[in-house]
């Protein structure tokens, strides 16, 4: 497998200022990365990534609040990268982007101000 991988950002104040249950943030995270790898099923990254199943790499990286994930949202999409904007309903609560696997070099630059995602 190339250097294929998934970042996932995810705020971090859901659990903190919010009070989410750590289950509850994985959760949004699961929902993001199956609706991404869901809406790009013919792309020949996914299936790259998806044909090694024991060797998938994803990158969970945390945004401060909801305002740094919809920037980096807008910046995603002003650049044609292709990701899930996860929106929890029926709250209407935005919590997490999954990017659709791609080669690291391609899109690293885009979330290398994030630091890992951590307690």
């Amino acid at each position: 497998m190339s250097n294929i991988v998934q970042y996932v950002v995810v705020r971090s104040d859901l659990r903190s200022a919010l009070n989410w249950p750590l289950g509850a943030i994985i959760a949004q995270c699961c929902h993001a990365t199956a609706a991404v790898m869901h809406l790009n099923a013919d792309d020949a990254d996914t299936k790259e990534y998806l044909a090694d199943l024991d060797n998938m790499h994803k990158v969970v990286l945390e945004a401060k609040d909801e305002a740094a994930l919809m920037k980096l949202g807008e910046k995603l999409k002003e650049n044609e990268i292709k990701h899930k904007l996860w929106i929890e309903q029926p709250e209407n609560i935005p919590t997490c982007i999954a990017l659709k696997p791609y080669v690291k070099e391609s899109v690293h630059k885009y979330v290398k101000h994030l630091k890992l995602l951590k307690e």
